[in-house]
């Protein structure tokens, strides 16, 4: 699978996030810069993965994280590590 496309699945995973009203707002507003930060072409994708990966890791941190959204980021996390090492 193309890096491009992966990256689109990983944007679609961080958008559930975003828009779970379960989740609380500060949360949502890290998956978003995650988001944003991937999305951003001007810098190397190495770059984005790894500043997004920073930002998910804080996330999941997080204790009033939601169980259901912590599994969310971490499989974003997994698959944005296979995007930095292939």
């Amino acid at each position: 699978m193309g890096e491009n496309k992966k990256l689109l699945q990983i944007v679609e995973v961080l958008n559930q996030v975003i828009e779970d009203t379960s989740v609380p707002r500060n949360i949502r507003r890290s998956a978003e810069e995650a988001r944003n930060t991937l999305l951003n072409e001007k810098e190397e994708i190495g770059v984005r993965v790894g500043s997004a990966i920073y930002i998910l890791e804080e996330i999941s941190n997080d204790r009033n994280l939601p169980t259901h959204a912590r599994t969310l980021i971490w499989n974003v996390s997994s698959e944005l590590e296979t995007v930095k090492l292939g």
